[in-house]
């Protein structure tokens, strides 16, 4: 299967963040994990929401941010990554002025089902 970036309509997640789906099962055939690019704003963040059966892994790939993961306060830039464990309460912030852009890897894939917000 073969996607291009500007084939993919970007929508909006429960948390708030812009998504494109690069990656999924529900539209690519894919078996059992998504990849997506989620952008989030300048000064904007994501709602504190956690995910039951979801394993995440973020990885930055321009901008600058913070981010909340269970009780612990990150600062995220570009290069870096973060695992997020399935129950995990999580957020973004853009504290940059510049859009933050984050490759954003589930298994098993992303589902509005499997996100509550907190």
């Amino acid at each position: 299967m073969h996607t291009r970036y500007t084939d993919i309509t970007p929508y909006e997640t429960l948390d708030g963040s812009s998504i494109r789906e690069l990656m999924h099962p529900a539209v690519h055939g894919n078996r059992g994990q998504s990849l997506a690019e989620a952008v989030i704003a300048p000064q904007q963040e994501t709602r504190l929401h956690r995910h039951a059966c979801s394993e995440e892994i973020y990885h930055v790939s321009t901008g600058h941010g913070r981010m909340q993961l269970g009780a612990e306060s990150l600062v995220i830039g570009p290069g870096d990554t973060v695992h997020i464990p399935p129950g995990t309460a999580h957020k973004v912030r853009n504290t940059g002025d510049q859009p933050l852009y984050l490759l954003c890897v589930c298994t098993p894939a992303y589902s509005h089902d499997d996100t509550e917000l907190l």
